[in-house]
């Protein structure tokens, strides 16, 4: 297993909150404070940059700088040991944790090997297409959170859009993003009636390649913990995990 320092915790989280472009990132406490409008939750909702116990002042700090830009507050926490007092406190405050996700890392030169046989790498540009765009759109995916999705990656400096073509169609897409030592793998989508086709290991290998291109190996990745295809995928392309976050909100009772 690729071994994760306290460092690259701490980068790994940095990255995952630039990559979704919030409208602002404030840091309290060792936590980050991204703000967005939108249904990407990772743009807005705070996470910390250590695994060390948390004093529950600073989750009264975190819900007052919510309170006073009127959001509602979500915390995206690992599930580990050292933050067992801080999950009862939030269960105490009427939190609730959902959504589990797991944080994958990997390598880029592996990451290459999953589309050997499966046909060429996807085509990689540095601005999303209408078709890129469109294929998250589609059917079978909300549009509303697509289109959010869209704009949080495009707006990204320095992202990378990769696109496997067929006909005049994007058939399948993802994006990656640059920053603090890594890259990082999102916006993973394949058309529901072009699945099964190993065209989502030719997205990855189209990023691997560009990614290796600009001198990055160390790759990571979010992945919904009950979703087997994109599990599969991933463990074929050398991807392991490293942990498990889940989203913890305030639940907002009818007055």
């Amino acid at each position: 297993m690729h071994t994760i320092t306290e460092t690259d915790i701490e980068a790994i989280e940095r990255a995952t909150v630039a990559a979704v472009s919030p409208d602002l990132t404030e840091e309290l406490d060792g936590w980050l404070l991204p703000f967005a409008e939108g249904t990407v939750k990772r743009a807005k909702s705070a996470v910390p940059l250590h695994r060390a116990a948390v004093d529950p002042g600073t989750i009264d700090r975190i819900e007052d700088r919510c309170d006073s830009r009127q959001v509602v507050p979500v915390l995206r926490l690992a599930d580990a040991d050292c933050f067992d007092s801080l999950r009862a406190e939030l269960e105490r405050r009427h939190y609730v944790g959902d959504s589990p996700t797991l944080v994958q890392v990997g390598s880029t030169p592996r990451m290459l090997r999953v589309a050997e046989g499966g046909g060429a790498p996807a085509d990689v540009d540095t601005t999303p297409d209408d078709a890129w765009a469109g294929l998250f759109l589609g059917e079978g995916f909300d549009p509303v959170d697509g289109a959010h999705r869209v704009r949080t990656l495009a707006r990204a400096k320095g992202t990378l859009f990769a696109s496997v073509r067929e006909g005049g169609r994007t058939v399948a897409a993802g994006a990656m993003a640059f920053g603090h030592g890594w890259c990082s793998v999102h916006g993973m989508r394949t058309d529901l009636a072009q699945r099964g086709r190993g065209l989502a290991g030719r997205v990855l290998a189209g990023l691997a390649q560009a990614a290796m291109s600009r001198g990055f190996e160390r790759v990571f990745l979010q992945v919904d913990a009950a979703n087997p295809p994109a599990l599969a995928l991933y463990r074929r392309a050398g991807f392991e995990t490293h942990w498990q976050y889940r989203y913890w909100q305030r639940q907002q009772w009818p007055r």
